[in-house]
């Protein structure tokens, strides 16, 4: 009989709010976006429901929202009850978070998403886990091809990045293999900002880059070397099939799509 080892990755949750706050939270009239209900249940509480059922990750660090936001939340209060998530203070941004999360935790690899990513599934994170731990890299990205993304939910708007072998979302879905893992982050810090502006983010890595990308030669493999080149950290990346690893809730938009997907599902259900 075989046995089933026990989940060994640690997982940071990113729940901070961005400089500015977010235009969800404020159409909602709620203090963090995090805890936007999608289909009766808050996106914090699916994010953490999903990390706790997968096989894979055993706990971890919850970063935000802010300590007033927490302490105010029956929310949040009753997902840090069982004592396998801590909270921790948001930085001033979330590549900052993380950066501080990864210096705690001390151990590797380990996995990183965000609190908004309410269409986690168990599944899905294995999935990730699984690919990205086969990558020799210090970071391992999650892509999705926005050609399956399109197919599932055409009229969805997603930030894309347009390379010349596809374009890709992204998935909120990343894996810190090693400490260098610090150095992309805290290169990405500086550019985060551009992150709804791939363009700007190719700009960062040099007008021939840029060209490049405006012009549609660039591609994954390409950009993804020249940015660890600048970020003395190599990043690689994985392509998940499910397009639903594309969907964060940050937007009206969002929210409906979200809860369209998961009657969907719930639906599909025997």
């Amino acid at each position: 009989m075989t046995t089933q080892s026990a989940p060994s990755l640690t997982a940071i949750v990113l729940a901070g709010e961005r400089p500015g706050g977010n235009a969800l939270a404020r159409a909602l009239g709620l203090e963090a976006g995090v805890l936007a209900e999608v289909a009766g249940q808050s996106c914090l509480e699916r994010v953490l429901g999903a990390l706790r059922a997968s096989d894979t990750v055993g706990g971890g660090l919850l970063v935000g929202p802010r300590r007033e936001i927490r302490e105010a939340s029956p929310v949040i209060s009753g997902l840090l009850a069982d004592g396998d998530y801590a909270w921790r203070a948001p930085a001033t941004g979330p590549a900052a978070s993380a950066v501080t999360a990864m210096a705690e935790c001390d151990t590797f690899p380990l996995l990183l998403t965000t609190g908004d990513h309410a269409l986690l599934t168990p599944g899905l994170i294995d999935d990730f886990c699984a690919r990205a731990a086969l990558v020799p890299a210090d970071v391992v990205v999650g892509l999705v091809a926005w050609a399956r993304v399109r197919a599932a939910w055409p009229e969805s708007r997603r930030t894309l990045l347009r390379f010349a072998d596809g374009a890709c979302c992204g998935s909120n879905l990343f894996l810190l293999r090693t400490r260098r893992a610090a150095a992309a982050l805290d290169y990405w810090r500086a550019i985060e900002s551009e992150r709804k502006r791939p363009w700007r983010i190719a700009r960062h890595l040099g007008l021939a880059t840029l060209a490049r990308y405006l012009t549609g030669t660039l591609t994954r493999d390409a950009a993804l070397a020249l940015l660890s080149r600048r970020a003395r950290a190599t990043v690689g990346y994985v392509m998940l099939d499910d397009p639903s690893a594309a969907v964060d809730v940050d937007s009206s938009a969002d929210l409906a799509l979200a809860e369209r997907i998961l009657a969907a599902r719930e639906n599909a259900r025997p």
